[in-house]
């Protein structure tokens, strides 16, 4: 049996991206039940102006997949045939990973390997959209023990936040996300020609697309990743960002194994998902024993010394 209820996470502070200003979160909550004792949970989290899948499409393939009478070994295929949505199957996958763990009395790190990370790396992400106020927040992500921080930029001002983050944590390692903001390689490569002085790690999603990103990187003084062109194969980028919504921590371990064949590094990230969403991502980051820092501290999981413990 499933079922799906509505939840809703409020963000602490408004993020600023390029494609928006998000203030809250709605996510879907799915529990399946095989039996007495015998259950899981699991959870959806699509984010429509980052991944063009509204809530409701999510809600309605979920619906669909209730009806489906298969036995928890061919759920998930059975779920794809009927609608493959990933961020739908996400939740489904979820649930089936969380099941094994409780049948097993095993972590999910450790189903997915033995000699998994007990701790994970994570970065603060700092989406001000003025100097005083990236610094005064890198500055706070230091103190707390985060030893990298992920600036939003293609939202103004770009050189000026990121050099008032350096100037405010100089031992920080500073990474920029800019959501595809830049429309083509020639703008995205003047941009990262002025940030590079500054010191950073890499960029994310500096424009979209395959061919755009291959090109960007071929000329780029700073390594490039991507995240919302979902090519983990295609070996385009440095390093690749997954997310759980894309499939679930099965899809994440798919994508991980065709950007590392490709040449790509790989850490995961989330799209601000609630609880469920976040934990399996751990999981995912310690069984792949993930070393970049990870996009995961957006929730209330404590970070210590720019890591979070697995629990």
């Amino acid at each position: 049996m499933l079922t799906v209820r509505t939840v809703k996470h409020r963000l602490r502070t408004p993020l600023r991206t390029a494609w928006g200003t998000l203030l809250e979160r709605e996510t879907l909550h799915v529990t399946l039940r095989f039996g007495p004792g015998d259950w899981g949970e699991g959870e959806a989290a699509p984010l429509e102006p980052y991944d063009g899948v509204p809530l409701a499409a999510v809600r309605a393939a979920l619906d669909a997949y209730a009806l489906i009478d298969a036995p928890p070994e061919k759920l998930l295929a059975a779920c794809r045939s009927e609608r493959d949505l990933p961020q739908a199957l996400a939740a489904i996958d979820l649930a089936l990973w969380d099941r094994r763990a409780r049948l097993e009395r095993t972590p999910i790190a450790k189903l997915i390997a033995p000699d998994a990370l007990d701790a994970v790396p994570v970065n603060a992400t700092i989406g001000a959209e003025d100097r005083t106020g990236a610094a005064a927040a890198a500055a706070t992500a230091a103190r707390a023990g985060f030893t990298c921080v992920k600036v939003k930029v293609g939202i103004g001002d770009d050189g000026g936040r990121v050099a008032a983050v350096r100037a405010a944590a100089p031992g920080i390692t500073i990474r920029v996300d800019a959501n595809g903001a830049w429309t083509t390689p020639n703008e995205a490569l003047a941009n990262l020609r002025a940030l590079a002085p500054i010191g950073v790690e890499l960029c994310e999603e500096p424009v979209h697309g395959v061919e755009a990103l291959r090109e960007v990187r071929g000329e780029s003084p700073v390594p490039i990743a991507m995240d919302e062109t979902h090519a983990p194969g295609s070996g385009a980028a440095d390093a690749v960002c997954l997310k759980i919504t894309r499939g679930g921590i099965t899809g994440v371990l798919e994508d991980a194994q065709a950007a590392r064949a490709a040449g790509s590094d790989v850490y995961l990230a989330s799209t601000y998902d609630g609880p469920l969403g976040l934990r399996a991502g751990l999981h995912a980051a310690a069984g792949l024993k993930v070393t970049r820092h990870c996009g995961l501290a957006t929730g209330t999981l404590p970070v210590r010394e720019g890591r979070i413990v697995l629990m």
